[in-house]
C-alpha cells in the first residue's frame, strides 16, 4: 500500500474479531518496529508478542483496552541501555517512534490496531515477570475489525493544517 493511503486509512480499532493473523503478518510488522529510527541507533526497544492465554489474561488484568484483540504488542524500552543527551533520555521517545511504525506497518500489513496507553504498568511488568530496566511504553492490540465495529469516533476529525503548521 501507499504510504499516503496507509495514513489516511488508519484509524484506532475498538473491537476485534477474534480471527488471529498469520505469524507473517505478524513478523512483517514486526521488522517495521526493528527498522524505526532511534536516538543514535542505540535501538533500546523490546517488543512482546502476546498471544498465549497467560499473556492475554496479564494484559487484561493491566487494561480495559484490549477489544478482543487476539494478539498485543507490547512496547518497551530498556532504560538502561537508552540514549542519554544532556542528561535527558530518549528512551519513551524512541518506543513512541517504534509504535508509531507498528501501528502503520499492521495497516500495511492489513491488519487493524490501536494504540493503548491505558494500563497498569506495575501489574503488567508484574504478571509478565518482566525485568525492572524494561519501561512498557504502550500496548498495541492487532488484528483485524469485527464487522459491527464503528469507525473511529474522530477519525475524520483533523485540525485543519493552518492550526497545526507555523512558517517562520
Amino acid at each position: 500500500m501507499e504510504f499516503s493511503k496507509i495514513i489516511e486509512t488508519r484509524q484506532s480499532t475498538r473491537k476485534f474479531s477474534d480471527k488471529m493473523p498469520s505469524e507473517e503478518i505478524i513478523e512483517k510488522t514486526l521488522e517495521a518496529g526493528v527498522k524505526a529510527p532511534t536516538a543514535k541507533n542505540v535501538q533500546p526497544q523490546k517488543i512482546y508478542v502476546a498471544k498465549s492465554e497467560k499473556a492475554i489474561s496479564a494484559i487484561d488484568k493491566s487494561s480495559p483496552c484490549r477489544y478482543g484483540a487476539p494478539v498485543v504488542l507490547i512496547v518497551c524500552v530498556d532504560t538502561d541501555n537508552a540514549c542519554v543527551l544532556n542528561g535527558h533520555s530518549t528512551a519513551e521517545i524512541d518506543g513512541a517512534i517504534v509504535a508509531t511504525h507498528l501501528l502503520l506497518a499492521a495497516t500495511d500489513n492489513g491488519v487493524d490496531s490501536i494504540w493503548i496507553e491505558m494500563f497498569d504498568r506495575s501489574t503488567l511488568k508484574s504478571e509478565l515477570d518482566l525485568p525492572n530496566n524494561l519501561l512498557p511504553i504502550c500496548l498495541i492490540p492487532i488484528g483485524y475489525r469485527a464487522e459491527d465495529c464503528p469507525v473511529s469516533r474522530n477519525f475524520h476529525n483533523r485540525k485543519p493544517l493552518n492550526d497545526i503548521v507555523k512558517h517562520i
